[in-house]
């Protein structure tokens, strides 16, 4: 479930997050940061995210194999969301070849909620409360800081850094497409439509870049390409099964964790060198999307 699909929903009278909720979404943010590591470390990312699609694939035909149908009026949003889910799953894709890990994680993820909180103001007029402004002024700032990390970028670093941008954006823009989009259909049928059409396209593109290498490639990548699906498949089911207690917002706050982790994970599993410049600019990428996810 998209971000703002958890924080636009209205909360169910009485719902509260209990240590197990808060446990469980707090596993769901790592198990998220998790599959993203594995997909920037694996030797041939193209085939790696093939894999992973590959297993959403799967996870989405038994969904809709055992699901109830989708109603016709589900069908656009399913259909666009599945189109910026491919984007964003090629500008991650891109992302991750160009650019390290611990950068471009929380750069993409931070992204998000600062543009879905503008766009609230500048397009829908909504007012900004005085928490989300504070929010969108601690994200702006620490994603310049994620930016500038290691002094003013380069010619070599924009295109990684404008990879992870534009991964943002398609975040953003598959958010609020969700956000409308499970209001119309069964959420298993919505969900199992959209991992089957939005997973099509990667195993193709490995077909077309690999060709006869394609199947040694797979050999190599098979481990950590399934187990990143699975972890992902894992991760979004978490999160189905907190929704469920009506406490929106918070569990939306809750999985931000993600970018701290993703940060850590760089660090101690990919060998890239954090230091105390970019953990800073992490945690205020943090902080920032916490006020915003908590101010709805």
């Amino acid at each position: 479930m998209s971000v703002l699909s958890m924080i636009a929903a209205p909360p169910v009278p009485g719902s509260s997050v209990t240590p197990g909720i808060v446990a469980a979404v707090l596993v769901a943010a790592l198990l998220h940061a998790a599959w993203n590591s594995l997909a920037h470390g694996v030797s041939d990312r193209v085939v790696g995210f093939a894999l992973i699609s590959a297993v959403a694939m799967a996870g989405g035909a038994v969904l809709v194999a055992v699901g109830p149908a989708l109603p016709a009026a589900a069908w656009p949003y399913v259909v666009a969301s599945a189109v910026l889910h491919v984007v964003y799953n090629l500008l991650l894709l891109a992302s991750y070849q160009l650019g390290e890990f611990s950068q471009m994680y929380p750069l993409a993820r931070g992204t998000a909620p600062w543009v879905v909180a503008v766009v609230s103001v500048t397009v829908l007029g909504r007012a900004l409360p005085v928490t989300e402004l504070l929010g969108v002024l601690a994200v702006s700032a620490g994603l310049l800081g994620l930016v500038l990390v290691g002094g003013r970028p380069g010619r070599k670093q924009l295109p990684a850094l404008g990879s992870a941008v534009l991964t943002g954006l398609t975040i953003a823009g598959y958010t609020v497409v969700d956000g409308l989009g499970v209001a119309t259909a069964p959420l298993p049928a919505y969900i199992g439509w959209l991992f089957l059409l939005q997973s099509v396209p990667m195993p193709l593109l490995a077909v077309l870049r690999r060709g006869r290498l394609l199947p040694s490639a797979v050999r190599r990548c098979a481990l950590p390409g399934l187990v990143g699906g699975a972890v992902s498949l894992a991760a979004y089911s978490i999160v189905l099964w907190a929704q469920t207690s009506g406490a929106l917002a918070p569990i939306a706050a809750l999985r931000e964790t993600s970018i701290i982790f993703g940060a850590l994970i760089g660090t101690v599993f990919l060998g890239e060198r954090l230091g105390r410049p970019r953990i800073l600019a992490a945690a205020v990428v943090l902080a920032g999307v916490l006020l915003i996810s908590l101010a709805h």
